[in-house]
């Protein structure tokens, strides 16, 4: 049975304490971290500023378990999707989604997810495990080079709204974010990224008790209690009155608008009605709202919303002041846009 210990998985304090049993310098720690974070080197025999004894060494101890591109693919519009091969072979997806302006890299935070959302693929999947904070550091890292590779620029833009719920995995979500922030890591900025939640309202309520610096985005779907529950299950245990204060709170803390995105389904949400019961419900803090368009799955029944409809309910919300976007579909052609993301490259 192997028992090493990943190596990115202890805090540097940890390293240090083992080098200084070892009778090694400590600032021999400082070295490995930038190797595997800034360098994200996978093996310690890419450690070159490292003496052969001391490689041999880490690899008594230690193991680095890194995330790898299994495979990939490539949408008509641009869009690139990646099944990304975990150390035990758990698969997630990735996807980097270029426009003239942005390069956005959507990433995942658990194997499968346990919300069984109605309407989403990834839904349809159980939940294996979370992904360590260093996975998620891994995904972004890896999209972030294959984006300069193959769009010749970096990310712009980092959106947890891949597979997994974000804030279920709260404690790695936060690390990794704060790896790929840092100068240590990539130094991307968290005013570029976006976390996306169903909903978990005690754990909204957290990240802004900690004072998060990124964006915070709402998976809403609806503002009716019945209708959410048909499309969310998670209503049930967390009404929108409840999530509501949620969102008070986080933006009292925090000053920071919210984003909700609401995918418009056909005869289910996209009625005047439910425009109206939107438009009270986004009153409660500064806001905007991005509208999607559905992206079919496989043995679900659902179908977006028609044209007219679209645009009678952007139509409707613009009418009352609120902020409003329509996001146009990307990469469904290879079952790479919002709510398709199942591991269909194996």
């Amino acid at each position: 049975m192997n028992t090493k210990k990943d190596i990115r998985n202890i805090d540097k304090q940890e390293l240090i304490e083992f080098f200084i049993s070892k009778k090694i310098p400590k600032f021999r720690a400082n070295q490995v971290y930038e190797w595997l974070w800034k360098k994200r080197a996978i093996s310690f025999d890419e450690m070159t500023s490292l003496s052969k004894e001391l490689r041999e060494l880490l690899k008594e101890y230690f193991v680095i378990n890194a995330v790898k591109i299994h495979k990939a693919e490539k949408s008509i519009d641009g869009t690139a999707k990646y099944s990304l091969k975990l150390h035990d072979n758990n698969l997630v997806e990735g996807v980097l989604i270029p426009s003239k302006k942005r390069l956005t890299a959507c990433v995942s935070s658990q194997v499968g997810c346990s919300l069984a959302c109605n309407f989403c693929a990834t839904g349809t999947l159980k939940l294996e495990r979370n992904l360590s904070y260093s996975e998620i550091y891994d995904q972004v890292f890896i999209l972030n080079e294959e984006a300069k590779l193959n769009f010749g620029r970096s990310l712009s833009n980092i959106v947890f709204m891949g597979m997994g719920e974000p804030l279920l995995n709260y404690d790695n979500l936060l690390k990794g974010i704060n790896l790929i922030t840092t100068e240590k890591g990539l130094a991307i900025s968290a005013k570029r990224i976006t976390v996306s939640t169903a909903g978990i309202s005690k754990m909204i309520t957290k990240l802004a008790d900690d004072n998060v610096k990124f964006h915070l985005a709402i998976s809403l779907h609806s503002a009716k209690d019945n209708t959410r529950e048909e499309l969310m299950p998670i209503n049930r245990a967390i009404p929108l009155e409840k999530l509501q204060d949620s969102i008070r709170y986080f933006y009292d803390k925090t000053g920071s608008r919210i984003t909700y995105e609401y995918i418009l389904f056909s005869n289910i949400n996209d009625s005047l009605e439910d425009a109206h019961e939107l438009v009270k419900f986004s009153r409660i803090s500064p806001c905007k709202i991005n509208l999607i368009e559905y992206n079919p799955v496989d043995d679900l029944a659902y179908t977006k919303s028609s044209n007219k409809k679209t645009n009678d309910f952007i139509h409707f919300l613009e009418n009352k002041n609120v902020i409003v976007n329509l996001r146009k579909s990307k990469g469904k052609d290879i079952n790479a846009a919002c709510g398709q993301l199942v591991n269909k490259l194996k």
